[in-house]
């Protein structure tokens, strides 16, 4: 095998990865359906293409995403030329989850991969379809010395964490989250954490109200709510409230019919464990519209709640699941008040027309990532970066991101040997007054 860290083998690498997941393209998209009948639709815009266009991405730019970085020398230097160099960590962990199975297990890999690593992956067991053709995918593809992927249950995650790595990359809960960071820290690992929380959608009483609901239901009813910067929950300007709940319902049955059961658009909650969740969360609550169920098949309806308490199961825990709980407000303070209730979320959304409330609310709230007016699409940019803050993670990642995350940044100063300085040099006697004027011009 030719040595990993080579620049023309990665990219080589990467080539073929491109190729062989193109030929599986159809395949993949089967396992997603069979694992929670993901839509075709959804599983070509969320997992395969954006795996192909992270890949074309990083091909394409590889070449001076890896070259060093000259930077300004500093004076004290001279004479000098200061570099960054990006050098592989060296031998990564990968831990993927369950909901966006093929995505967020392949486009880390690839960036891993990109920066010059060797790479294990361990795939979520709860969708074994993807899964195995992941698994297929990279013996196609790599060296078994270079990445290879292990499958299993969380046994082996345990037994994986228990070993010394150089760093791992999770996405997944904060309570795994946490378990992940004690681990690493046992060797002072670095990690990416990706995890989620409860993240808010504003709509305060300027917002185009239709347009509004069409775009909360589709960030919110995509993957059947199974993603991690899915609206968690709406805060709604009270005069608009009825108005708002009037058109969601309108937008849920346009975009799923009068029976979401039957619809072809619309995933399953992924097992029996999570779709319980999913009901104990709705107990004791007034259900707005949907709420019906279907056990054999794993169905949860699209759901709004009507002002759950806060302190309330579906409000303490995130939903990751197509309820949504609307609850209404009269000022900026209770606004303020709820939010701040919780840990820093992976995303907030804000539909105003309002300019001064927009940006008093980016100001004021600490999160990861969002929207104005849209939910979940600054996700689309890989100029963007993707991470949490706080509890819903840490490290962000997305294209030249991704490259920058798995490299290590060596600092490195090249001296001209045809001048040297006596200054620095012992002994000192009669040197502090004159280095303390240069350093204060300088």
């Amino acid at each position: 095998m030719k040595h990993k860290t080579d620049i023309k083998y990665r990219k080589e690498s990467l080539k073929k990865l491109l190729h062989v997941i193109t030929k599986h393209e159809d395949a993949i998209i089967k396992a997603l359906y069979d694992d929670f009948k993901k839509p075709a639709f959804e599983a070509v815009l969320t997992e395969t293409n954006y795996v192909i266009s992270d890949l074309k991405e990083t091909i394409k730019n590889i070449d001076s995403w890896a070259k060093p970085k000259r930077v300004s020398a500093s004076f004290l230097n001279f004479p000098s030329s200061d570099f960054i160099y990006s050098e592989p960590y060296g031998n990564v962990l990968i831990l993927s989850p369950w909901n966006y199975p093929f995505q967020l297990a392949m486009c880390p890999l690839v960036a891993a991969v990109a920066t010059g690593n060797t790479v294990t992956l361990k795939p979520s067991e709860l969708t074994p379809n993807t899964a195995a053709i992941l698994s297929k995918i990279i013996r196609e593809t790599f060296d078994i010395k270079h990445v290879v992927a292990i499958t299993g249950d969380a046994t082996i995650a345990q037994n994986l964490l228990s070993k010394r790595w150089d760093y791992i990359f999770f996405t997944g809960s904060v309570a795994v989250g946490k378990i992940v960071a004690k681990a690493a820290a046992e060797n002072l690992t670095p990690v990416t954490l990706e995890l989620g929380g409860k993240s808010p959608c504003i709509v305060d009483e300027t917002a185009n109200l239709e347009l509004s609901a069409r775009r909360i239901v589709w960030g919110k009813i995509l993957n059947a709510g199974q993603t991690c910067v899915a609206p968690d929950y709406i805060l709604v300007h009270h005069k608009i409230k009825d108005t708002l709940v009037k058109f969601l319902i309108q937008e849920i049955e346009k975009a799923l019919g009068t029976n979401p059961e039957v619809s072809p658009d619309y995933a399953r909650i992924i097992n029996l464990k999570n779709w319980q969740r999913q009901l104990s969360l709705l107990e004791n609550q007034k259900i707005l519209f949907g709420g019906q169920s279907n056990r054999d098949s794993l169905f949860l309806a699209p759901t709004l709640l009507d002002e759950p308490e806060m302190d309330s199961l579906v409000m303490q825990e995130e939903i990751f699941g197509p309820i949504l709980p609307l609850i209404s407000y009269q000022s900026k303070a209770d606004v303020e008040k709820i939010i701040l209730s919780f840990e820093k979320p992976l995303s907030l959304y804000l539909f105003s027309q309002n300019k001064s409330f927009i940006e008093e609310v980016l100001q004021k709230y600490s999160f990861g990532g969002g929207c104005i007016n849209d939910t979940v699409i600054h996700l689309a940019n890989n100029r963007l970066p993707f991470g949490g803050v706080g509890n819903s993670g840490m490290g962000a990642y997305h294209g030249k991101l991704s490259f920058d995350i798995f490299s290590h940044k060596k600092a490195i100063v090249k001296k001209g040997t045809w001048l040297d300085l006596p200054m620095r040099y012992a002994p000192y006697k009669d040197k502090l007054k004159s280095i303390k004027k240069l350093l204060k011009w300088l």
